[in-house]
C-alpha cells in the first residue's frame, strides 16, 4: 500500500489555514479541521506549484500581525 502523500500519480488539494499556512493533501482523504481546500483538485506538481505561488511568506498570520504591532 502506498502512502497518498507520497503518490506521484495521485489527486491532491491545496489547504490552508487560519494562519495562512499551506499544505498538500490527498483529494480522497477528508479535509482535516481547521484547514480550508484553495483551489481545484491537480496532480502533486500542480498543487506543489500553487503553494509556490501563493505562499511567499512563510511566517503564520499571528507573528506578522504581531511583528506589525510591535512595529507601528
Amino acid at each position: 500500500m502506498t502512502n497518498p502523500f507520497d503518490d506521484e500519480s495521485g489527486r491532491f488539494v491545496v489547504l490552508v489555514n487560519g494562519e495562512g499556512q499551506y499544505s498538500l493533501w490527498p483529494a480522497q482523504l477528508d479535509v482535516p479541521g481547521g484547514w480550508d481546500r484553495e483551489g481545484a483538485e491537480g496532480s502533486r506538481q500542480e498543487c506543489l506549484e500553487r503553494v509556490e505561488t501563493v505562499w511567499t511568506d512563510m511566517r503564520p498570520a499571528g507573528l506578522v500581525a504581531a511583528m506589525e504591532a510591535d512595529s507601528g
